[in-house]
């Protein structure tokens, strides 16, 4: 049974039952204590608070997960991944054990034929907490489980909380015995290889206050109203429906192994090395179309850093197999759009998309292991000159975090050059770091106490802040809840940063790329609250934060919200110019230039998609032309609300990344551009006057950002760059058509004058060679030359300078060195003879007793080295620190 099959069934089955069938939420999470989503609750937690009014009592879904903190051990142990799919049935104050427990049974158990899964009775076990005897007789007197396979566990295994006060209770488990070949008898408590756990049942009925630790925490008193939440793991599922060992075998990963195998000519099953670097690369690439799908672009913070490791991760252990070549990842990549497309079809939709960004992610990394490398042999060279073999855990940190350079290639690496690695000095600075990590997500932890917070407010707004915002500029309302600090209160005074909430509003929230509005609210008894960003934390609640500017703002007065007006006529010019330039780009480029982001700012915009490579300024100004012929004609820009299938089938563009509802909101403008948005928008094209292109560039993996101006700020740039164009014309005696030309004649002149006074310079320099040579002192038998050349002689011709002067000496033991300051910092060389080293004096040592000198550092080989510092005026104390190192030897 193909895991889709699975799924469907799942889904059906709990359908059939009065469940509301639920979409997957996306991996980026709601919950501002989460980067992603890591269980298959978390989008039903603000139901389980009570912040939120479910959409049903009874829902069901299949829930898209992220779970990253073992990410280590994936590959090394058959059951870590980062992605899998958690199936569910929930109930919100709905039924409880006494139907959640017989659903699950007759699910398993029910025929294949009859839609169920086929599970043997006698090849299930299940465990309950330790105190519910409730569950227990269930179990046994309902549903009909021998007490024999009835096991009973403590806190640690069967009583189920999210790590913070609020709702907490006993869970039940259900083991699948996969027979004795897998291990010892005797049930779950014994051997839970061999009895594999299926799915887990939770009755949250309980309160917490406090939670200190998983097993350690304080009850307040029983839920107003008891819930059922449930998991089952899709992949474990399907290794034991489809008869496989492991999840790594089953069909939606099992077929990126096999394809990985294929491009790298490895074999799965053949050695532990290669079979680690196959998982990895199977769950990671997997993972990773799935958070692109979600609009996750590379990063190096936040949810985007988590993207990015695991898909160099990949990259990396297909090198490890020897896998070499570019595009290895689009190949494997679109094997996992074919296996997940029949579960998540938006994934076929947006594939062109998410090849864009993996693709450009994969040369990135490339490019970066080249560079990686480069730092990694200067590492190798200077522990080799220092006569050490290990090399230091403080430059493998900084290979791996700086540079993004795996620590198991640079101990690969380094075990080809005989040496070995500072390990423990590096995972001592990796576990600084994690701890780090650690202590800034339970500080985040805490957040959980504000969202409670805010679901407050949203009770109080009546469910939901009422948006007029589209139609009105003002509105009457009522001020229904202020936060200080974080905290609620009653009332404010002057000066105050407050976040206000009204039950209904003319303020724009910023969202889909467009700024808040700002404004001002007045409230009854006369306070005034100025309005300087308006937000959503929480779906239907929109919190107004800014300054009570006079008065004390009570909650409970009347007030009058006004909005600035010119602000929104200008952001929502800026807002609609970006989608006909999102169209232009489509038009121009294909459907593969996705919008990946934009801000829609008073008279000025950005625009971010996906692109492999750098847009030509030809296509910049086609697209330009192409927006302002249309605006022209002054076409009607129409907002209107359909169902999402509708929305689809008239060609209305989905942001890539973007999830939405059963009901979408539409805005077209005239035939030429058609988007879901819920931004604001003007009413004909006419009124954006003009759009200014003013260039493109990259911003990340596969992502690239133009940037606009719209309306009058438009019209004052071309009339800037006018004056401008008019002097240069005055000034150089030409007509304007012909600046170009003139212009690129006058830089190629001044380059090649530019070029001609380097030559003369460092032939200048270069004559010196003779006389110094000349001049050379003699230290012990050892001919010396110490010079300091004029400042901005560069560090090229330093070194000409000294290996000609030492070419002169070569006949005798001699040592040159040459200081100079080419860009403020100094820069010295060092080169030795044959005759200078059988005495002992290596250029490396000595260039290092310069550099000290200088503030700085240096190194190189035995007969030439080079090194640098910072301070100008110790110059010439390294030159006499080399004279008295050459005189000691």
């Amino acid at each position: 049974m193909e895991s889709a099959e699975i799924a469907r069934r799942f889904l059906t089955f709990f359908e059939e039952r009065g469940h509301t069938a639920v979409p997957s939420a996306s991996l980026i999470a709601e919950d501002p204590t989460l980067l992603l989503v890591p269980a298959g609750m978390v989008p039903f937690k603000p139901y389980f608070l009570g912040q939120r009014t479910p959409p049903a009592q009874r829902m069901t879904s299949a829930q898209k997960c992220v779970r990253t903190p073992d990410i280590d051990e994936v590959g090394k142990t058959t059951r870590h991944a980062t992605f899998f799919q958690m199936l569910g049935n929930f109930s919100i104050g709905d039924y409880f054990k006494e139907q959640a427990i017989p659903f699950a049974w007759e699910l398993l158990t029910r025929s294949e034929a009859d839609g169920g899964f086929g599970f043997p009775e006698d090849r299930l076990w299940v465990t309950v907490y330790q105190d519910d005897d409730e569950a227990a007789e269930l179990w046994h007197d309902r549903v009909g489980v021998p007490a024999e396979r009835i096991q009973r566990r403590g806190l640690a295994d069967n009583y189920w909380h999210m790590g913070v006060p609020g709702p907490g209770g006993p869970c039940s488990e259900i083991y699948y015995d996969r027979g004795p070949e897998y291990g010892r008898e005797g049930g779950p408590v014994v051997d839970e290889d061999r009895y594999l756990e299926v799915w887990n049942l939770v009755f949250m009925q309980e309160q917490l206050s406090t939670v200190r630790s998983k097993v350690d925490f304080d009850i307040a008193g029983p839920l107003p109203a008891k819930n059922i939440d449930t998991g089952m793991g899709l992949e474990r599922m399907a290794a034991i429906l489809q008869g496989v060992d492991n999840i790594y075998e089953t069909d939606t990963l099992w077929r990126v192994l096999d394809r990985a195998a294929e491009l790298t000519h490895a074999k799965y099953g053949r050695d532990q090395r290669s079979d680690v670097s196959l998982r990895v690369i199977a769950d990671h690439v997997r993972a990773g179309v799935m958070m692109v799908s979600d609009g996750i672009i590379p990063a190096n913070e936040g949810r985007g850093y988590v993207l990015r490791r695991i898909l160099r991760r990949a990259i990396r252990n297909l090198r490890l197999l020897g896998g070499q070549d570019a595009g290895l990842m689009h190949e494997l990549s679109a094997v996992a759009l074919g296996t997940m497309g029949e579960q998540y079809t938006d994934l076929v939709r947006t594939a062109a998309n998410i090849h864009a960004v993996i693709d450009a992610e994969e040369e990135r990394f490339l490019q970066t292991l080249r560079t990686g490398t480069a730092i990694f042999d200067a590492a190798v060279e200077e522990a080799r000159r220092a006569g050490g073999r290990t090399l230091d855990g403080v430059q493998a940190f900084t290979l791996h975090d700086t540079y993004g350079f795996p620590i198991d290639l640079t101990l690969e690496m380094a075990s080809e050059q005989g040496l070995s690695v500072d390990e423990e000095g590096f995972r001592r600075l990796l576990e600084g770091q994690r701890q780090m990590a650690k202590a800034d997500a339970a500080a985040k932890k805490t957040g959980n106490l504000d969202v409670s917070v805010l679901g407050e407010l949203l009770d109080r707004s009546g469910g939901g802040v009422e948006f007029i915002g589209y139609h009105d500029v003002t509105a009457e309302a009522r001020l229904v809840g202020l936060l200080v600090n974080g905290a609620n209160v009653q009332a404010a005074g002057a000066g105050s940063e407050v976040e206000a909430v009204l039950d209904r509003t003319p303020f724009y929230a910023e969202g889909g790329g467009q700024l808040a509005d700002q404004g001002v609210i007045r409230l009854g008894n006369g306070a005034e609250i100025e309005v300087r960003d308006v937000q959503t934390p929480l779906p239907g609640l929109v919190v107004h934060r800014g300054t009570v500017r006079s008065g004390e703002a009570q909650v409970g007065e009347p007030a009058f919200a006004e909005i600035d007006v010119e602000r929104r006529r200008a952001i929502s010019r800026s807002h609609t110019a970006t989608h006909m330039v999102h169209a232009g780009f489509r038009r121009a480029l294909g459907e593969s230039a996705a919008q990946a982001g934009s801000e829609n700012s008073p008279g000025r915009f950005r625009f971010d998609f996906t692109a492999t490579g750098a847009v030509p300024v030809s296509v910049l100004r086609d697209v330009e032309d192409e927006v302002n012929d249309v605006l022209v004609n002054d076409l009607d820009v129409r907002a209107f609300h359909t169902s999402i299938d509708e929305a689809r089938s008239m060609g209305a563009l989905a942001l890539f990344g973007e999830k939405y509802g059963n009901e979408v909101r539409v805005v077209e403008v005239g035939d030429y551009s058609r988007e879901l948005c819920g931004g604001t928008h003007v009413a004909r094209s006419g009124q954006l006057g003009l759009v200014k292109v003013l260039g493109e560039s990259s911003i990340g993996a596969g992502v690239r950002r133009v940037e606009a101006l719209v309306g009058i700020d438009a019209f004052r740039f071309l009339a800037r760059e006018s004056v401008l164009v008019h002097q240069l014309t005055d000034q150089l005696k030409v007509r304007k058509e012909e600046l170009p030309e003139r212009i690129s004649g006058l830089v190629g002149r001044l380059r090649d004058a530019e070029k001609e006074l380097e030559r003369l310079r460092s032939q200048q320099v270069l004559e010196a060679a003779g006389a110094l040579a000349e001049g050379a002192a003699d230290v012990h038998g050892i001919a010396l030359v110490a010079h300091r050349a004029p400042d901005g002689t560069g560090a090229d011709d330093l070194r000409k300078l000294t290996l000609d002067v030492r070419g002169r000496l070569n006949a005798r033991p001699a040592v040159v060195v040459v200081a100079g300051v080419p860009k403020d910092r100094p820069v010295v060389v060092v080169a030795v003879t044959g005759g200078a080293k059988e005495r002992g004096l290596k250029a490396g040592a000595l260039v290092g007793v310069a550099a000290r000198a200088l503030g700085g550092g240096g190194g190189g080989k035995d007969d030439l080295a080079q090194g640098g510092g910072t301070d100008p005026a110790a110059v010439g104390e390294a030159l006499a620190a080399v004279e008295r190192a050459v005189g000691a030897a």
